[in-house]
């Protein structure tokens, strides 16, 4: 397992929302849905994406987006033009008034707008992301993340708006895996470009000595490793391997451990019944109190008190 990929299941869609909007100019649609990441595409036309702080960004045919929620923000024909219609959770459209219009605007499966032939589409498909783990992903994007056409090297996206049009059996099955595909393609190609500013996790996974390290923590975190260990594994002499790690992924190679540790602890301890101790032993820490210990200094709160919410 790497990085990227240990971030990316924690976003897994399991029961994701999908839409498609067919507009035409003027047009404007305000997204109050609080989902945590949005991925949308132009499938015709081009839309404005406009934060209530920050500057817009223009999604031209074909382009890809990843929007950073859950504040709401506007997509329109033109940063200029209000919009007319909320977009809130469960797909329900109200207008600024909130007045439902969600049926009257329903133009097929997940597919609304006031005409089937509007010269701009506009598909999205939402995750509601939870998760320590996941927040390690969200916090390495902007607000707004674009892919231009020319470097979405994939035909996930087109394949999505097809499916998302028609309502066979194992649908929505079919259409998370594909929203799932989708996203990878998009951060690959997003990290890949030079205004991404990658982060040195990601980076460093090309690496020789770095990149199997990292695949050596994330394939089994709860194995005692020590900076020499890590460095005999690949091959390389403490100092080195240790000036190396820090260099490329920002950070000392026990500290990236046991960030990594903590976050994996932080989910267990929210989304399962199994005791701290048990925890603990999961993550690489001999018991319950050693986990609490470290757990305290990192996160601020007890094991315990962060599993009740406090």
């Amino acid at each position: 397992m790497d990085p990227l990929a240990d971030l990316l299941d924690g976003v897994r869609a399991r029961s994701a929302a999908f839409c498609q909007a067919i507009l035409e100019p003027p047009w404007s649609l305000r997204i109050a849905d609080e989902a945590t990441l949005a991925l949308a595409t132009a499938l015709r036309g081009h839309a404005w994406i406009v934060p209530d702080v920050g500057e817009p960004v223009l999604m031209h045919t074909g382009d890809v987006t990843i929007i950073k929620g859950p504040k709401p923000y506007t997509i329109g024909d033109d940063p200029a033009t209000p919009p007319d219609v909320i977009v809130k959770p469960g797909n329900r459209l109200t207008t600024m008034d909130d007045v439902d219009v969600t049926e009257q605007l329903r133009l097929g499966p997940r597919t609304s707008g006031y005409s089937p032939d509007g010269s701009a589409i506009v598909a999205s498909g939402t995750y509601q992301v939870i998760g320590e783990v996941s927040e390690r992903l969200l916090n390495a994007l902007p607000e707004i993340v674009l892919v231009p056409r020319s470097s979405v090297q994939s035909p996930i996206m087109e394949l999505l708006a097809q499916e998302v049009n028609g309502e066979g059996p194992g649908q929505q099955v079919i259409l998370n895996r594909l929203l799932d595909l989708a996203l990878i393609a998009t951060l690959r190609a997003w990290f890949a470009r030079p205004e991404a500013h990658a982060p040195g996790w990601y980076q460093a996974q090309s690496d020789p000595l770095i990149g199997p390290a990292l695949q050596l923590i994330h394939g089994d975190p709860a194995h005692p490793w020590t900076v020499a260990l890590l460095a005999g594994k690949v091959g390389a002499s403490r100092a080195a391997f240790a000036r190396r790690f820090a260099t490329l992924v920002g950070e000392p190679p026990m500290a990236y451990l046991t960030g990594w540790r903590m976050a994996l602890a932080a989910d267990l301890l929210r989304s399962s019944d199994a005791t701290i101790d048990a925890v603990a032993r999961q993550v690489g820490y001999a018991n319950a109190f050693a986990l609490s210990v470290a757990f305290k200094r990192v996160r601020g709160v007890s094991p315990s008190r962060h599993r009740s919410g406090e």
